[in-house]
């Protein structure tokens, strides 16, 4: 599979906390905030330090928009992805497990791929848009 970002990271996002998994060059390191605002600078901190040039986040309920306000405030390229379209199919499902299943997604862009056959092959920019 073509990989599209080198530097990626995959957030799964809850009311008091946001797991990260940034894949660089194809090592995954998962760390996880607080969602109060000084925390989630330092995600933001530590996303420009690994020069992560997209991130991926689920838009699950309003918690997603903190986060997302931040991101684009801190220049960071991120999209939304309805939770719907990229659903683990694994059998334990974790936080750490569904970051890294974002981000393991967005490194190739699959969640395009998934998204076309469950839209009847409608463009990509559903991707990036609330399906909610």
């Amino acid at each position: 599979m073509e990989i599209l970002y080198e530097r990626c990271c995959g957030i799964d996002i809850h009311k008091s906390i946001a797991v990260a998994c940034v894949i660089v060059k194809g090592k995954k390191e998962i760390r996880t905030y607080r969602t109060m605002t000084d925390d989630l600078l330092q995600l933001c901190g530590w996303l420009k330090e690994e020069g992560v040039l997209m991130v991926a986040m689920e838009s699950t309920g309003s918690y997603w928009k903190p986060v997302y306000n931040l991101l684009e405030a801190e220049r960071i390229p991120v999209i939304l992805v309805n939770a719907q379209h990229i659903k683990n199919v694994h059998s334990r499902k974790t936080d750490v497990k569904d970051a890294e299943w974002i981000a393991d997604l967005l490194k190739t862009r699959a969640f395009e791929k998934e998204l076309r056959a469950k839209t009847g092959g409608q463009g990509t920019e559903r991707a990036h848009s609330l399906q909610d």
